[in-house]
């Protein structure tokens, strides 16, 4: 009994008591004791240091929860490895329940009661005491303690600074990954077919290769424009691909004489095309002020030229509109203050208006409304977009990804939305080891850019559920995934640093000279690496109303199609009764109807500017899924992102509630459609090129609904284990006091965030 173990002051008494304790088993003390052995390891991964009878604290409160056993260090993770191990929710193939990889520490604290002590550690920082303590702050917003109150001191110590060494990498090649997947490449060679599953069987386009910027050029339609490869061996560049698209008007030797003047020679990207042929283009500074109105008007006429219309181009500077690096990185510490570390007493009636004067929220708000003004010159104005921003690495990444995602549906897809950022954040250089601080170098550098992007594309999933393929786990999982240093994506400055790396990681590990990177060291998107094929159905939004989605009409089964036109806000094919999906007012989003008139009481019609006149017409419109998204983006329609931000807080998770019982319920309902479905094709025949189903539907393992059909006697109430966190749990991941009562409830049950009454009265859109 796990219970008994406090009671004894040295190992050598335990055992003088345990033989006293019949009723205690000596043999499940020895599985207890020896269970490392049991525990599969990544390949290449070691034991760098570990100790016994460790205390993982659940509650500050109380030890009476607490989980007893073994503490590791590897070269990849934290691992616990408690007595009785309870059941995990979403089963991770690289982790336990308890692991956390090393990259994902943020800070290491070790505390000595006895003395009084504190201390951060670092790689190389000595400990002169003995810790009673460990805290790991870790960068998915979770504080883990463990004590060694029972533990020996000395070894105590050695893990406390194993775990802070090998947290602080001195150089990117030494991250696990690097080990990782050279064991892998040469593990798994024999259950590879050349040729048979092309670049590792991944279906996202890495637009490494001309072929993927081809098809994307002819998916959009941008006739006028092309591959360019002047970049190529990153002969213009170090922060651009090899291969960019430009112009067709535009000669390569142009291209390379203009580059000269651009900040780091990074000549303008093509991101996308609208049907009515206007273009994104993104761009950074040109260093030569005197050159600048020159360099200008020649890009500008070559864009102009790709129009079919020869309409004119504008230029958005971001860095004047837009909050900068360091404002984001100090509003996204503020909010992680107020929903993980501070107490929820501590700031008893100021919570909510916390989480407002955080400004994490505002910056949110901000970068939708930007994107949305693209939006408007693109479709209403029928002109191409030059997004301006010094480096071209940090802002433009968040507004030209979003302004795709409102304008193309492709986007919405899976596929489509991890096609884009390898287009729009990897590929076009966003300095992602910089930005997430993986070897814990420079604080300076250090800004949350892509996680805002997230927290933007959650606000428009949770006012347009039906629009989106992925779900919020989606996006929670790949925020997690930052942090796991085994995948290509999130590792790297630019193409080239990643493709140095892979020169030397490919030397040496004996891989082939011309094998594919895609291969020997793979983007996240391989998702099979992470997860099995059920919890990757978690991905999947039963609202989905897709390429391909069911529908019936007359009695029959119909299945939506879309055609080139509907990006277009022009065209809505949708019945006003129908909502498509669109939150109602049950969410405080208010009806569309409501917002149409608050446009109108705001600024008379006469008085309307081109802008607000346009979104007022769009609004008045019955929502196409298929076509042009714009986000409501007054304050109270913005909310604060509980999953990734509260996912940890046990106060925040209520048993059998949140929007995982709606999910639930509607992956059930699909996923008896989907088997009726199947059995209507089974009742007609198959055709020539559909094979025969079973007469029950397919198997239980390639249904794409995480919740499956319910039978008769299932019980009408959702599972015990559904809590509004799911897949997630709050135990052991956030140890801090506890109390009932506070303003956290209120917001739980869906008070407003914007408390001020002064905000909400001045509401603009």
């Amino acid at each position: 009994d796990s219970t008994l173990l406090p009671q004894f002051s040295s190992f050598k008494n335990f055992r003088r008591h345990l033989l006293v304790l019949k009723s205690f088993s000596f043999i499940a003390f020895l599985i207890f004791t020896s269970v490392v052995s049991l525990i599969c390891f990544s390949p290449g991964e070691i034991v760098v240091n570990e100790v016994n009878f460790v205390r993982k604290c659940i509650n500050a409160e109380g030890s009476q929860d607490d989980l007893w056993g073994k503490l590791i260090c590897t070269n990849f993770k934290v691992s616990f490895i408690p007595q009785d191990a309870p059941l995990k929710q979403l089963s991770h193939l690289l982790f336990g329940e308890h692991d956390i990889p090393l990259t994902c520490l943020e800070q290491v604290v070790t505390v000595n009661d006895t003395k009084g002590k504190k201390k951060v550690l670092g790689s190389n920082k000595k400990l002169k005491f003995n810790p009673t303590e460990l805290i790991l702050y870790s960068k998915d917003l979770r504080i883990i303690r463990f004590c060694f109150d029972q533990a020996g001191p000395e070894s105590a110590k050695k893990v406390c600074l194993a775990i802070a060494h090998y947290s602080h990498p001195a150089d990117l090649q030494l991250l696990f990954g690097f080990e990782y997947q050279g064991r892998r490449y040469h593990e798994c060679k024999g259950e590879r077919v050349k040729g048979a599953t092309p670049r590792g069987g991944i279906h996202t386009p890495i637009f490494d290769r001309p072929s993927d910027w081809d098809r994307e050029i002819k998916r959009t339609g941008a006739s006028e424009w092309r591959v360019c490869a002047i970049n190529e061996g990153y002969a213009i560049s170090s922060s651009l691909p090899e291969y960019a698209v430009v112009p067709v008007s535009l000669a390569d030797q142009d291209l390379k004489n203009y580059s000269v003047f651009f900040l780091d020679n990074r000549i303008p990207l093509w991101c996308w095309n609208h049907p009515n042929g206007s273009a994104l283009v993104r761009m950074a500074n040109i260093c030569d002020p005197l050159q600048q109105r020159k360099i200008e008007q020649k890009i500008f006429t070559a864009i102009t030229k790709s129009h079919p219309q020869r309409c004119d181009v504008i230029k958005l500077d971001l860095d004047k509109f837009l909050p900068n690096i360091q404002d984001i990185q100090a509003a996204f510490v503020k909010i992680r203050q107020i929903c993980v570390i501070d107490a929820f007493e501590e700031s008893e009636e100021r919570w909510l208006s916390s989480i407002e004067n955080s400004r994490w929220i505002e910056h949110v708000r901000a970068f939708l409304k930007f994107s949305a003004d693209v939006i408007f010159h693109l479709d209403g104005n029928n002109i191409s977009v030059v997004l301006q921003e010094e480096e071209d690495r940090d802002l433009n990444c968040v507004v030209s990804s979003l302004a795709q995602l409102m304008l193309d549906p492709h986007y919405r897809s899976i596929i489509g939305f991890q096609s884009l950022v390898q287009k729009e954040w990897v590929m076009a250089g966003h300095r992602f080891l910089d930005r997430c601080n993986h070897l814990n170098k420079s604080d300076k550098e250090e800004s949350p850019l892509f996680m805002l992007f997230l927290d933007c594309v959650w606000q428009m999933m949770n006012q347009y559920p039906a629009a989106f393929e992925f779900t919020e786990a989606y996006l929670t999982v790949l925020s997690d995934s930052m942090w796991i240093p085994l995948f290509s994506t999130f590792l790297f400055n630019s193409s080239k640093q990643r493709a140095q790396y892979f020169m030397d990681f490919a030397k040496n590990k004996a891989i082939p000279q011309g094998e594919d990177h895609v291969v020997y060291f793979p983007p996240v998107w391989n998702w099979s690496q992470q997860f099995s094929n059920k919890d990757l159905t978690l991905f999947n939004n039963p609202m989905y109303v897709g390429k391909g989605a069911a529908c019936v009409q007359n009695g029959e089964v119909k299945t939506f199609k879309r055609t080139k036109k509907t990006y277009s806000s022009t065209l809505r094919g949708t019945p006003a009764s129908l909502r498509n999906g669109v939150k109602d007012s049950e969410d405080t989003l208010p009806r569309r109807g409501s917002l149409v008139s608050e446009l109108k009481s705001l600024t008379p019609v006469k008085d309307e500017s081109p802008s607000e006149r346009f979104y007022r017409e769009w609004f008045a419109r019955p929502v196409d899924q298929h076509g042009l998204l714009i986000p409501l983006l007054m304050p109270s329609h913005m909310a604060l992102w509980k999953l990734f931000f509260l996912r940890w807080v046990s106060e925040a998770c209520i048993s059998g509630g949140g929007p995982i019982t709606t999910y639930h319920k509607l992956s059930q309902l699909v996923d008896e459609i989907d088997m009726l479905q199947s059995q209507l094709r089974q009742y007609k025949g198959p055709s020539p090129s559909t094979p025969l189903s079973s007469p029950c539907g397919p198997p239980s393992d390639q249904r794409r609904m995480y919740f499956k059909a319910s039978s008769h006697h299932d019980p009408a109430t959702p599972p015990d284990f559904l809590t509004s966190t799911f897949p997630f749990t709050p135990r052991g991941n956030l140890c801090r006091r506890s109390l009932q009562g506070t303003p956290i409830s209120k917001f739980l049950n869906g008070a407003r965030i914007w408390l001020s009454t002064e905000t909400l009265a001045n509401d603009t859109v």
